[in-house]
C-alpha cells in the first residue's frame, strides 16, 4: 500500500467502505450534489437487530490499497456506486458497458454495486432492475436516499454471511493463509502438506488460525458486535504472539484498540463530536465506567459466541465488557503495534496511520506530550518517493493534529512547510494562491494577527524574526497571485509592526519595496476581503512618524472670541456645587474628550500642534498630512513636512477651517507616508498626552485689521493684565505738542462688521499727565457702518503730551508778594533736584540751568488703544472681539519755567506774574501769551517774559481736610488743591510755544 490515508480515525475500523464515482461526462457540480446526498447516509440500523452498520464514503481510492483488504477489512472497497449521464437509448449499452469494467477494477472485493442513471427515459428505465436506478434529471431523485439504504442493507447481507462462514470452527477444514500483498511471493510453491517437520507444521497453522480470528474480529466489527470482536482479537494476539508473526500480530493489537476506542468514546475520534451513537445496549451497563483505568484482558471460551453475536447470559455481558482495553492500555497497544509495524519496510503507510490514530485518540485524553511522540515517529516515517501533492497533504495533516493536542507553534512549522510545498520549483504550475491560504493559516501559532491593534496593547508576543520571515513570505506570495494590493497591505504591516526590530538597513529595503509596491497600487484605509470571507484590516502609519503629544492651540489674540458679560452668567456650569471634587474618574478616555475652555470661530484657521518624532535612519517625507474630525463639517488643510533621520519631539501645526458651528472633536490625523494613506486615530496611540480634544466653535465674526499713519514701533508693550498687543506703532513728541493719528479699519473678514467701541489705557508711566492724552469722535467712524468685508474706515485719534514744563517741584511755593498767593505750575516734573531760590533780577544762564537739572532728558509714555467690535452670526449670540493698538510716545522736552515772581501792577485788581523761560530744544521758537506780545527764543537761550494778568482768587478751594471729606487724606487734597489752581492759572495765562521752521505748536 503506498497511499497513506491521513483522515483514518480508530473507528474507521468498523465502517464499510463505498466508492462513489462518475461515469463518462457529469458535471463536476451536479456529481457532488448528489455524493452529498449519499454520503449523508453513513449510518444504518440493521432490522430485527439492535446493530448499526457504518459507511465510509469515498470518490477516489487507489486500487492498490484494495489489495490489503484481507489484512484489515476497513480497507476494502465492499460497494461501488457510480454516477452517470445519459440522455439517448442509444448510448446505454455503452454505459452499462462503462460500469461493469468500473465493477472490474474492485471485482475480487465487491460485496454490491449500483449504477444511478440520469436523464434517460422511456422504455429502458421502465425496467425494473435491482443495480440500476433511472432518474429523469438530478432535481428529480427523491428515492436516491432511500435507494442507499436498500444498498447498505445487501452489503450487510454479504458480510453476515461471509462472518458466520469464517467465524464457524471448521477443525476439520483447511485454513487458508490470508497474506498481504508484498508477502505472497514469500509462500509461492510452499507446500504445507508435504514432508514438513511437525513443529513447523503447527507453526504455520497457528499463523494461519491466528490471522483468520484477526481476519472474523474485523468482521464482526463491521458487522457492529463489539465484543465479539474484542473476543476474536484477544485470540488472534496470542496465536499471532505465540508464532511471532509481528506484522498481523500488529494488525490484531490495532483493532483491539480500535474496538477499545469504539467502545470508550462513541462520539467518535475524528473531531466530530456526536457524530457516532452509542453501540449496543449490552454496553449501555458499563457507560459509567468507560474510562475505569486497570481493566484487565479476560478471555471468553468462544463458544459462549452466538450467530447473532446477542447472548441472553447478562453474566457473560459483563465478562466481555472486562475484554475491553482501559484507555491506558489502548496507548500501550497502539506503541507496540506500531513498534511491530516497524520492522516493515512496506508497512510504512500502516505504521503512519497507526499514529495518526494514536494521536486522535491522545488528544481525547489531553495526553499531549505522548501525542507529540507519535507524531514524531510518524514525521520520520519513510514512504516511498511522494508527489508533491502528497507531502502538501501530509503535512498539513500533521499541522492539523498538532493543533488538536495543543502544539500550536510546532503546528504552524508544518503548515508553512506545506505552503513552501504548494510553490516548490519542481511545480510546473506553482499554486501560490494555496500556498498564500495556508501561510494565512499558520499566523496564530506564532502568535501574529493581521489587525494591528493586537499590537498597541503592550509587550510584543511571539519570536519577531520568525514573524518577519513569515510576512515577507506572505508579500512575496500576495505578489505572485497578481494582488499588488495584498503585497501593500502586508509591507505595511510589517514596517508598521515590527519597526522596532528591523536593523537599519532592513528598514531601508523595506521602505524601497514599498515605495516601489505603492507606486503601482497605493495603500489605502480599505479593508481587503480575501476570496475566503476574510477581512484584512487597514493599517495606519502611526509610527511614520511616532507622535508623542496632541495639543489644540487657541486662536491669536486679537481674533479670540469673548462673551458679552450679560449673557456670560447665563452658561455657568453647575454640575456641581463643591470647588473640588477627589471622587473624578481620570482617564484617557475622558481626557480626550473633555471640552476645552476656549472657543474656535466658525470660518476661521484652526490650529492644532503635534510633537512627532522621525524614528527611520533617514530623512521621512510625510505628504497629504491633516486632521480627523468629527461632529462639525471641518475643512483640513494638508501639510507636507520633511523630518530628518531619527529627529528628536519636533512641533507640527497642522491647520484647518470649521464650516459649521457646535461641538467640534479632533479624533486624529491622517498622512501619506511612501505611498500608504494612513487615518490614525487618537485612541490607537499609546502613551500620547493631550490637552482635551473637544472645543465648542461659534458662529462666524468679522475680522477687523488696523493700519495707522505712524511708524511701527520696535517697542513692544507688555501691560499688566497679560494682553497682547497686535500692533504697535510709535511717535516722537515735543513737550506740549499735539498730533493726529488716522487708523484705517479694514474689515477683511467675511462677515459685516457692525458695532464697534474704542477705550484707552495708559500704560507702564511714572510722569503726570495733563488734560486728555488721547481723544477722538467715534461718531464720524460709526457712520461708516455697518462696514462690509473688504471695506475700510477712517478714525481719527488726537494724541495731546502735556507734561511738567517746571524745572523743580517747588518753584512757586515762595511767592507770597503783595498779599497775592501763586501756587505752583499744575505739571510735575522729574526734574526734581533742588534749585536755588531766586537770583535777584539776573537771567538764568544755560549752563547754569544744565547744573540744575537735565534739560536734554526724553520721557516715555505708554498707551493701549483698544477696539471692541463684533457683527454676523457671532454678534447675534453675543460674541465679540478684541483688537489693540500699542502707542508708544517719546516726550522731548520744549520750554522750561526756570523762575517765577511777581510784581505789583498800577491797578490793585492786578499783578506783573515774570517767568523765566528756557528752550531746551535745538530750533528757534516762539513764546506767546495772552494780551502780550511774541518772545522769541534761540535754541539754549533764556529770558524773563512779564505777562499782566489779574489777581488770582482761590478762596473757593478747600484749606483743611476738615472741609474735604471726599478726599482720602491730606497729601491728597494738597494735590487736588494744587491742581485747581493750576488750571485756574493757565487758562488766564493761555501760554503758548511754536517752533517756526516745523510749525509745531502748543495749544
Amino acid at each position: 500500500m503506498s497511499v497513506p490515508d491521513y483522515m483514518q480515525c480508530a473507528e474507521d475500523h468498523q465502517t464499510l467502505l463505498v466508492v462513489v464515482q462518475p461515469i463518462g461526462i457529469v458535471p463536476e457540480e451536479s456529481f457532488f450534489r448528489i455524493y452529498k446526498r449519499i454520503s449523508a447516509v453513513s449510518q444504518v440500523n440493521v432490522r430485527d437487530s439492535q446493530r448499526v452498520l457504518y459507511i465510509r464514503y469515498r470518490h477516489h481510492y487507489p486500487p492498490e490499497n484494495n489489495e490489503w483488504g484481507d489484512f484489515q477489512t476497513h480497507r476494502k472497497v465492499v460497494g461501488l456506486i457510480t454516477i452517470t449521464d445519459c440522455s439517448s437509448a442509444k448510448d446505454w449499452p455503452q454505459t452499462f458497458e462503462k460500469f461493469h469494467l468500473q465493477k472490474e477494477m474492485y471485482g475480487s472485493t465487491l460485496y454490491d454495486s449500483r449504477l444511478f442513471v440520469f436523464g434517460l427515459q422511456g422504455e429502458i428505465a421502465e425496467q425494473p432492475r435491482t443495480d440500476v436506478a433511472f432518474y429523469p434529471s438530478y432535481d428529480e431523485c427523491e428515492t436516491v436516499e432511500k435507494r442507499i439504504e436498500d444498498f447498505i442493507e445487501s452489503l450487510f447481507i454479504v458480510l453476515e454471511s461471509k462472518r458466520l462462514d469464517r467465524a464457524t470452527d471448521k477443525s476439520g477444514d483447511k485454513i487458508p493463509l490470508l497474506c498481504v500483498p508484498f508477502e505472497k511471493k514469500d509462500f509461492v510453491g510452499l507446500d504445507t502438506d508435504s514432508s514438513l517437520l511437525l513443529g513447523l507444521k503447527r507453526h504455520y497453522k497457528k499463523r494461519c488460525q491466528g490471522r483468520m480470528r484477526k481476519h472474523v474480529g474485523d468482521l464482526c466489527l463491521q458487522a457492529g458486535m463489539l465484543q465479539d470482536s474484542l473476543v476474536h482479537y484477544h485470540m488472534a494476539v496470542e496465536l499471532l504472539r505465540s508464532v511471532n508473526d509481528f506484522l498481523w500480530l500488529g494488525a490484531a493489537l490495532e483493532g483491539l484498540c480500535s474496538a477499545s476506542v469504539i467502545y470508550h468514546y462513541p462520539g467518535g475520534t475524528g473531531g466530530k463530536v456526536g457524530s457516532r451513537r452509542a453501540q449496543g445496549g449490552s454496553l449501555s451497563a458499563e457507560a459509567g465506567n468507560r474510562h475505569r483505568p486497570g481493566a484487565q484482558e479476560v478471555l471468553i471460551d468462544p463458544g459462549a459466541l452466538t450467530s447473532n453475536g446477542i447472548n441472553a447470559d447478562t453474566s457473560a455481558e459483563i465478562g466481555r465488557a472486562k475484554n475491553c482495553l482501559s484507555p491506558e492500555d489502548i496507548i500501550d497497544k497502539y506503541k507496540e503495534a506500531i513498534s511491530y509495524y516497524g520492522k516493515y519496510k512496506n508497512a510504512g503507510v500502516i505504521e503512519l496511520e497507526a499514529c495518526v490514530k494514536a494521536v486522535r485518540v491522545l488528544a481525547i485524553q489531553k495526553r499531549s506530550m505522548e501525542a507529540s511522540e507519535f507524531l514524531q515517529n510518524a514525521v520520520y516515517i519513510n514512504l516511498r518517493q511522494l508527489s508533491e501533492e502528497e507531502k502538501i497533504q501530509r503535512y498539513s495533516i500533521l499541522s492539523e493534529l498538532y493543533e488538536r493536542i495543543g502544539f500550536h507553534r510546532k503546528s504552524a512549522f508544518f503548515k508553512r512547510i506545506a505552503a513552501m510545498q504548494c510553490a516548490a520549483p519542481s511545480i510546473p504550475e506553482p499554486g501560490w494562491r494555496a500556498c498564500y491560504k495556508l501561510l494565512l493559516e499558520t499566523l496564530p501559532g506564532y502568535s501574529l494577527s493581521l489587525d494591528p491593534k493586537d499590537f498597541s496593547k503592550g509587550t510584543h508576543r511571539g519570536w519577531a524574526a520568525v514573524q518577519m520571515r513569515l510576512l515577507h513570505e506572505l508579500v512575496y506570495a500576495s505578489r505572485r497571485m497578481g494582488n499588488p494590493a495584498l503585497s501593500v497591505r502586508h509591507l505595511s504591516f510589517l514596517l508598521q509592526t515590527m519597526l522596532d526590530f528591523l536593523s537599519d538597513q532592513e528598514k531601508k529595503d523595506v521602505t524601497q519595496s514599498l515605495e516601489s509596491y505603492t507606486a503601482k497600487c497605493p495603500g489605502t484605509m480599505e479593508f481587503i476581503t480575501l476570496p475566503d470571507g476574510l477581512k484584512l484590516p487597514p493599517v495606519p502609519f502611526t509610527k511614520l512618524p511616532i507622535v508623542r503629544s496632541v495639543k489644540l492651540l487657541n486662536l491669536p489674540t486679537s481674533l479670540r472670541p469673548h462673551k458679552m458679560k450679560s449673557l456670560l452668567a447665563q452658561n455657568v456650569s453647575t454640575k456641581s456645587p463643591f470647588i473640588y471634587s477627589p471622587i473624578i474618574a481620570h482617564n484617557r478616555g475622558e481626557e480626550r474628550t473633555k471640552k476645552i475652555d476656549f472657543q474656535w470661530v466658525q470660518g476661521d484657521v484652526c490650529e492644532v500642534q503635534l510633537m512627532v518624532y522621525n524614528p527611520m535612519p533617514f530623512e521621512l517625507r510625510v505628504e497629504n498630512m491633516g486632521l480627523l474630525t468629527t461632529g462639525v463639517e471641518f475643512e483640513s488643510l494638508p501639510a507636507a513636512l520633511s523630518l530628518p533621520a531619527e529627529s528628536g519631539l519636533y512641533p507640527v501645526t497642522l491647520v484647518g477651517v470649521p464650516q459649521t458651528t457646535g461641538q467640534i472633536t479632533v479624533n486624529g490625523y491622517h498622512t501619506s507616508v511612501f505611498g500608504v494613506f494612513s487615518d490614525c486615530l487618537l485612541d490607537n496611540l499609546p502613551g500620547v498626552k493631550t490637552n482635551g480634544c473637544t472645543v465648542e466653535v461659534i458662529p462666524a465674526l468679522p475680522r477687523l485689521q488696523i493700519s495707522t499713519s505712524l511708524p511701527r514701533s520696535a517697542h513692544t508693550l507688555q501691560p499688566s493684565s497679560g494682553d497682547e498687543i497686535s500692533t504697535n506703532v510709535s511717535v516722537q513728541l515735543y513737550n506740549g505738542e499735539t498730533q493726529q493719528l488716522i487708523i484705517k479699519l479694514e474689515n477683511i473678514g467675511t462677515e459685516p462688521l457692525e458695532t464697534l467701541e474704542v477705550t484707552s489705557k495708559t500704560v507702564n508711566t511714572k510722569e503726570k499727565l495733563y488734560g486728555d492724552f488721547l481723544s477722538w469722535k467715534l461718531e464720524d467712524t460709526l457712520s461708516q457702518f455697518p462696514l462690509k468685508p473688504g471695506k475700510i474706515a477712517t478714525f481719527t485719534v488726537n494724541i495731546k503730551v502735556k507734561l511738567d514744563f517746571s524745572c523743580q517741584e517747588n518753584l512757586l511755593q515762595d511767592l507770597n508778594d503783595d498779599g497775592i498767593s501763586v501756587s505752583g505750575l499744575p505739571l510735575s516734573s522729574p526734574f526734581r533736584q533742588v534749585v536755588k531760590p531766586r537770583v535777584e533780577a539776573k537771567p538764568v544762564n544755560p549752563q547754569e540751568s544744565s547744573k540744575a537739572g537735565d534739560f536734554s532728558h526724553v520721557k516715555t509714555l505708554e498707551a493701549i488703544l483698544n477696539f471692541k467690535y463684533s457683527g454676523g452670526p457671532g454678534h447675534v449670540e453675543g460674541y465679540y472681539r478684541n483688537l489693540s493698538l500699542g502707542l508708544h510716545v517719546e516726550v522731548e522736552p520744549s520750554v522750561f519755567f526756570t523762575r517765577v515772581s511777581t510784581l505789583p501792577a498800577t491797578s490793585t485788581r492786578q499783578c506783573h506774574l515774570l517767568l523765566d523761560v528756557f528752550n531746551s530744544t535745538e530750533h528757534e521758537l516762539t513764546i506767546s501769551a495772552r494780551n502780550n506780545e511774541d518772545l522769541i527764543l534761540h535754541a539754549g537761550e533764556c529770558q524773563r517774559m512779564a505777562i499782566q494778568v489779574d489777581k488770582f482768587n482761590f478762596e473757593s478751594f478747600p484749606e483743611s481736610p476738615a472741609d474735604g471729606t471726599q478726599f482720602a487724606n491730606e497729601k491728597q487734597l494738597e494735590e487736588e488743591r494744587q491742581q485747581a489752581k493750576g488750571l485756574e492759572i493757565n487758562s488766564k495765562l493761555d501760554i503758548c510755544w511754536k517752533i517756526i521752521s516745523f510749525h509745531k505748536y502748543l495749544l
